[in-house]
């Protein structure tokens, strides 16, 4: 096949629909606009790229269509080729949020969009999620607040902010009652809480679950909670690489309890073997902290949420 036939069944063919032919499902709820997640039973891949990249979430497999088709069949790239060209015609599941071309706006940038927005404060309706929806302390959505880490999203939604290496806002999580995403235009790297030159660093899967554990351990003084905000971006493993890195680093994984998890849990287990530094696993009972301290705060075991017994 010839060079530019190649490159027009790379524009014709999605990865999106090399995954849905092969029983992959997406997964609305873990995906957005720029990242959407497919799901087949344990199998979880990402298409990137506005469906032109893909990564293995638990392995470091990437590439194009071709890639795909090759890493899924264990083929080569002439058949990988074969596969792809016979789903010229096939037709994947739109994302429900597709919008039609032409109707895009421009937008502001991260860091005005970020400045926007303001802190949340006491009874605002991102404190009532946090605190209400989410169970967490109001010493930890201050201290948070304070560390302004956190601001007020839209519909009672929070953003949980995303820093790259000199600390410049380049994305955020978003939580909600009803809406879970990561920034359009954003960029992954960590959420950071806590002190910032800690030695122990507890790695989450989300914001949520970093202030979660944070609560559940009264916020030691010895480490900086993080969260990947459910991904493994190259920037993510760069700043986990340099938190590593640091003199007596100690790696703790504490991701969600389940096959994700554990996946998450073996790359941090490498990354520090690399590094030389320390490693533990840090497991919730639940399937993640923030279940966790809902669990614990219901059985009294926080200590804020521990009644005061007067004599």
């Amino acid at each position: 096949m010839e060079k530019n036939d190649i490159e027009e069944l790379r524009t014709r063919v999605g990865c999106a629909a090399v995954l849905e032919h092969e029983g992959f499902a997406i997964d609305r709820k873990e995906s957005t606009r720029r990242a959407v997640k497919f799901r087949r039973d344990d199998d979880i891949v990402i298409v990137i790229h506005d469906d032109r990249g893909w990564f293995d979430a638990r392995s470091d497999a990437k590439g194009d269509v071709f890639a795909l088709a090759g890493y899924l069949h264990r083929i080569g790239f002439a058949e990988a080729l074969a596969a792809v060209g016979g789903l010229v015609a096939f037709q994947p599941t739109a994302p429900v949020w597709e919008k039609p071309v032409g109707h895009t706006q421009k937008m502001a940038s991260i860091t005005d969009r970020w400045n926007h927005r303001k802190r949340p404060w006491r009874a605002s309706a991102t404190w009532i999620y946090l605190q209400q929806c989410r169970a967490l302390p109001w010493q930890i959505i201050s201290a948070a607040i304070d560390a302004d880490v956190l601001r007020e999203g839209p519909y009672g939604s929070m953003w949980a902010k995303h820093v790259d290496k000199p600390g410049t806002v380049i994305g955020w999580e978003e939580r909600g009652p009803d809406w879970r995403g990561f920034s359009t235009g954003g960029a992954k790297a960590l959420f950071r809480f806590g002190k910032m030159d800690a030695r122990r660093i507890c790695v989450t899967e989300a914001a949520i679950d970093a202030l979660s554990l944070a609560a559940i351990e009264e916020t030691r003084s010895d480490t900086l909670y993080v969260s990947t905000g459910g991904g493994w971006s190259p920037m993510t493993a760069q700043a986990l690489e340099t938190l590593a890195s640091g003199e007596g680093a100690w790696l703790v994984a504490a991701t969600d309890n389940n096959v994700q998890g554990e996946a998450f849990s073996d790359r941090l287990r490498q990354m520090a073997e690399c590094a030389g530094c320390d490693f533990s696993r840090l497991r919730p009972r639940c399937e993640d902290w923030n279940e966790e301290l809902k669990e614990r705060r219901e059985r009294g075991e926080l200590p804020h949420t521990r009644p005061t017994h007067q004599g």
